[in-house]
């Protein structure tokens, strides 16, 4: 029963250092597995999503090494192909990055059917497509995902009917071995689907055009290890950036790609922050009076769905109505029931929520619903009047590395308690005499 307390009202002052991209490393992470060598990744960073990669992967007989604070050394020579533990890939959605990897290296996948923050249908239909592409018959009437290729995994055209960055990338990782040269149009653009491209070429691998809408893949007969560096967490970013915006406050971030981070930048300025940008530092100044603002979100290089809760409780501060409306997951505004509860005046109507802004927030009990959704709670407590208690703050450590640490060191009054679980007190003893 671990929950985040967090008393209101101190602006966020000082210098935030950005970590590695949690949706960056959870790919890479999976990419391992397609080399039968050492890979050093240098800037992981330390949430649960990577230690339970990190699980997965090592209970599959992979050798990981800790080689320092945000360094891990992966080995997966001798990993087992379809002995992931069903119970651990439930919890996360980016175990499916196993099925790309081992169908890439074996020939054949399965894995059990991945976990993940719940915004509605989320289903796999474009990697499938993928998977069958490249040619794989794909089975799921076993409680899981079983693919076979048994004539070879071979080049092939795949177009996505949808941009999926999950598709994108899982097609990238079984087409990195493969016999022949794949083609993937309408591909995701997102600075992690880069990133995971760099470090496959890093190991020998020969892909081109990541970051566009078409990637190229010539397929070839191993890889070798490497050591490579993740690319910081623009989400991560963007969440402090908010913070120093809804604060009134004045934060630097270092350690970041500052083009990553435009559409942010740009509903912040327009949301009457100031931005300064430098070489791999911005610098967000909070104004007393926010201004309204309208937001759809996007795929990359579009408002990152990732950020759309965090912004909406800075629109709360705003004078006038705002309204934000949502372009990827259809359930992504179950937050707006704990705004709500802390003053806020919020309407959904499909896929887009109406925000009347310029009510005080105030302090109240309230639920990380998800990942964003919970950090979200946690910039409404640091502006709203009074304490805010968030429960189920696991979902928020999935993705933020010291998040109470980093808000604490800026200034924000916020603690990390322990409380018992009611349903594990024992029950007290009633005198009925």
């Amino acid at each position: 029963m671990d929950k985040i307390i967090i008393n209101g009202g101190n602006p966020l002052h000082g210098t935030v250092e950005i970590s590695g991209m949690k949706n960056a490393a959870l790919p890479i992470i999976y990419a391992c597995v397609l080399v039968e060598d050492k890979c050093v990744i240098e800037n992981i960073p330390n949430v649960r999503d990577v230690e339970l990669s990190l699980n997965i992967l090592r209970k599959m007989g992979a050798t990981i090494k800790t080689l320092g604070k945000n360094t891990v050394e992966i080995d997966c020579t001798h990993i087992n192909q379809g002995t992931s533990d069903p119970e651990l890939v439930k919890k996360i959605r980016a175990s499916y990055y196993l099925l790309g990897s081992e169908l890439g290296r074996f020939g054949k996948a399965k894995v059990a059917y991945p976990g993940g923050c719940d915004f509605g249908g989320r289903p796999i239909d474009q990697h499938i497509r993928g998977f069958e592409s490249l040619g794989g018959t794909v089975c799921t009437d076993s409680g899981c995902i079983e693919i076979d290729a048994d004539e070879g995994v071979c080049g092939a055209h795949i177009y996505f009917d949808i941009v999926s960055v999950g598709a994108t990338i899982n097609a990238m990782l079984a087409a990195a071995l493969a016999d022949g040269n794949t083609v993937i149009e309408n591909a995701a653009r997102e600075p992690h689907i880069v990133d995971l491209a760099n470090f496959l070429n890093t190991c020998g691998a020969r892909i081109s055009g990541a970051g566009t809408d078409v990637i190229r893949v010539k397929g070839v007969n191993s890889l070798h290890g490497c050591t490579y560096a993740i690319i910081p967490d623009m989400i991560e970013a963007g969440t402090y950036m908010v913070a120093a915006a809804a604060t009134g406050g004045c934060v630097k971030l270092t350690n970041v790609i500052p083009k990553h981070l435009e559409s942010v930048s740009a509903k912040l300025e327009e949301a009457g922050a100031v931005v300064d940008e430098f070489d791999d530092s911005v610098i967000v100044t909070g104004k007393v009076k926010v201004r309204k603002a309208n937001v759809k979100t996007h795929p990359y290089p579009g408002f990152p769905t990732d950020m759309q809760p965090q912004m909406a409780v800075l629109l709360c501060l705003a004078d006038g109505v705002s309204y934000v409306s949502e372009g990827v997951y259809e359930k992504r505004f179950r937050y707006v029931e704990e705004l709500i509860k802390m003053g806020a005046s919020i309407k959904v109507d499909g896929r887009t929520a109406v925000i009347e802004g310029g009510k005080p927030l105030h302090g109240a009990p309230v639920i990380a619903v998800d990942l964003r959704a919970g950090v979200a709670m946690a910039i409404a407590g640091l502006v709203a009047e009074g304490t805010t208690e968030i429960s189920d703050i696991h979902l928020i450590e999935r993705g933020y590395d010291d998040i109470v640490g980093k808000f604490k060191m800026l200034g924000a009054d916020i603690k990390k308690v322990s409380l018992p679980d009611p349903e594990e007190l024992p029950l007290k003893k009633v005198n009925l005499a």
